[in-house]
């Protein structure tokens, strides 16, 4: 016993090592369970995520490549990009336009008066709050300006509340002091903005810019727009007008302007570039799914699997997404994805295109390739449905799962906690009941003390 820590003072037993024996003893196994457990849904809540999260990018390219008409095979130009620009959407077809832009059209824009004090200037110096509304084709919204409110405060309230519905406030400062302008991101004819209330910085503001319609003519053919941005004057495609049209002859400023031509025509570069799109953007998808679910080798040569290998909510994933593949689609001679040069790993299952084949097939059938992505029965919307089941926000599978893995990791920790406070209960009350042994043996030791004491002394006593 003469190496053994001694912390019992009557019994000289080491206490302290008996108690946590014990309470180690008693805490391993649920312990361990908890330990397995959380590391369990931890390592699959962060495999999910990623899955979740390249699944989200790939549907949001496609949702892109749909309403980009990527695969339509057409590309819009300008003869002239500082007049217009232009893109194609769906619906566009081969044409060309001629366009010329007489006005931009222009949102409103007004300043209150200029204030000596700048944008530290108190608007507001009483002691109640008052009311600034600004008004604009038919609708007003109040702001409220609290007692000891400067313009600068007036004018970063106005784009924290309203910066939504269009409306912005700058400050603007010169020798003379400071002024707020307010605009709109919504123009034309009747957008006017006005002031009131009882702000005080509602008075004596001006008009800097009155609110115009855009005209313009595509062949000969006028038109007007509240917006710069034109989408429904030809069928399926977008013009961005960006400044008044040139005049032919400089020297006349008022005469004929010149013509801007506006093209739609059908280029091979602009579908490959949209299948290419596609291919990486599956590819991106495929190799996260890989990541979370091949088996690998370690240093000594023995499988490891990763977390959601074998999980069957990803077989099924891959199942629905490999089946889309093989479906064959599209209205023209050419159906699949391998016969215009995309081949698939038959290992990794990624997607490899063959460019030269590519080329050649584009030049006689590339509307059988854009119809084979492209209208409510193409690649891209089944792949949108195929995977819709597993995206959804709330509903989808994997937010299910994250759901169910976040509600049991929340338990685990409950249970850890209940188990710290069981331990720690435990560990008091072997420590009092060793404590109270060690007392009732230095008791006891006491009395023996004692005893062989007196008897000591008797004999002591009778031999002398």
């Amino acid at each position: 016993m003469a190496s053994t820590t001694v912390n019992g003072v009557g019994s000289g037993i080491d206490i302290q090592g008996i108690v946590k024996a014990l309470v180690d003893a008693d805490r391993a196994p649920k312990q361990t369970q908890i330990n397995t457990q959380s590391q369990k849904a931890t390592t699959q809540l962060s495999s999910i995520g990623k899955i979740q999260s390249a699944l989200d990018a790939f549907r949001g390219a496609i949702k892109s490549m749909t309403d980009d008409n990527s695969f339509s095979g057409l590309t819009g130009t300008s003869s002239n990009e500082k007049v217009a620009t232009m893109t194609t959407a769906q619906g566009a077809a081969n044409g060309s336009f001629n366009l010329v832009v007489n006005k931009l059209a222009q949102p409103s824009k007004l300043s209150t008066v200029t204030l000596a004090g700048g944008a530290s200037t108190v608007v507001n110096k009483g002691d109640t709050a008052t009311t600034l509304t600004i008004s604009q084709s038919g609708k007003k919204f109040d702001l409220s300006v609290p007692p000891g409110a400067t313009l600068q405060q007036v004018r970063d309230s106005i784009n924290t509340q309203f910066g939504t519905v269009g409306l912005s406030a700058n400050i603007v400062t010169d020798s003379t002091g400071s002024r707020m302008v307010l605009t709109s991101t919504t123009g034309g004819v009747g957008s006017d903005l006005t002031l009131s209330g009882n702000s005080g910085i509602d008075t004596g503001y001006k008009v800097i810019d009155t609110p115009q319609n855009a005209e313009y003519t595509i062949d000969n053919v006028p038109y007007t727009s509240k917006t710069n941005n034109i989408t429904d004057a030809v069928s399926g495609v977008s013009i961005k007008l960006l400044s008044v049209s040139p005049p032919v002859d400089t020297k006349d400023p008022d005469g004929p302007k010149a013509t801007t031509t506006i093209s739609v025509t059908t280029s091979t570069a602009a579908l490959k570039s949209g299948v290419k799109g596609f291919v990486d953007s599956y590819n991106a998808l495929l190799k996260a799914m890989n990541a979370e679910t091949k088996v690998t080798k370690d240093a000594a040569g023995n499988s490891v699997s990763a977390t959601l290998t074998g999980d069957a909510n990803m077989r099924s994933l891959q199942s629905s997404l490999r089946a889309e593949f093989n479906a064959l689609s599209g209205n023209g001679t050419i159906k699949s994805l391998a016969q215009f040069g995309i081949s698939t790993d038959s290992g990794t299952g990624l997607l490899t295109m063959d460019d030269k084949t590519f080329d050649k097939i584009a030049l006689t059938n590339s509307a059988d390739i854009s119809s084979m992505f492209s209208g409510k029965t193409g690649l891209l919307a089944r792949m949108t449905n195929a995977t819709e089941g597993y995206a959804k926000a709330t509903t989808g599978i994997f937010a299910t799962r994250t759901t169910a893995l976040s509600d049991s990791l929340k338990t685990l920790s409950k249970d850890q906690a209940e188990l710290d406070v069981h331990v720690a209960d435990l560990q008091a009350s072997l420590t009092r009941k060793y404590a109270a042994m060690d007392s009732l043996v230095a008791q006891l030791r006491q009395q023996s003390n004692n005893i062989m004491g007196t008897l000591n002394a008797l004999n002591n006593q009778k031999n002398n």
